[in-house]
């Protein structure tokens, strides 16, 4: 049995294929790694450390914008000034605006405006004002988790409810459905 094993171990140890790293892998790329990157000394990764140590550290408790902070006592400020995207309404049935004014099937960008203390619904497509529906503002959110909102309610069988939501108020517009 000791033959055996000691046979074995002999034949092994012949078998392996033994290899001897006689420098780094660096070696292998030259100048350049495969990212194209150069490699970097011990001295030069240490003086990048210590360059980087004497930095404070940024505060990421406050939002950044164009070099102003965004606090509790200036956010409503800050988004209302932001670029506004309207948001998209898809009105699936022909509504009568007026005695025979027909606002056709289709999707409508819609924005509010407060105007003389009254509120208006402006329905656009491809930059075209189709509507300028009159409104009323209410302080209800309607139970929407956004901000900016738009969406078409059924009211009854003859009207829908359009409700609207923005930073600056939330509105509602009851209009009815053509026949």
């Amino acid at each position: 049995m000791k033959k055996l094993l000691s046979l074995l171990f002999v034949f092994i140890a012949f078998t392996v294929n033994l290899s001897y790293a006689e420098s780094d892998l660096w070696d292998n790329f030259g100048d350049t790694n495969v990212y194209g990157q150069k490699p970097v000394t011990d001295e030069e990764f240490e003086k990048a450390i210590e360059s980087k140590k004497g930095k404070p550290k940024k505060n990421k408790d406050k939002l950044l914008r164009n070099g102003e902070s965004i606090q509790e006592s200036n956010e409503t400020q800050f988004l209302s000034k932001m670029p506004k995207e309207l948001p998209v309404l898809l009105i699936p049935l022909n509504l009568e605006l007026q005695k025979d004014v027909i606002l056709p099937v289709g999707h409508y960008q819609v924005s509010g405006e407060k105007k003389d203390g009254k509120i208006y619904l402006k329905l656009y497509q491809a930059h075209n004002l189709l509507a300028n529906l009159s409104a009323t503002e209410t302080n209800d959110d309607f139970g929407e988790e956004e901000i900016n909102f738009v969406k078409l309610l059924q009211e009854n069988d003859s009207q829908v409810k359009i409700i609207y939501g923005s930073v600056d108020f939330n509105a509602y517009t009851l209009v009815n459905i053509a026949r």
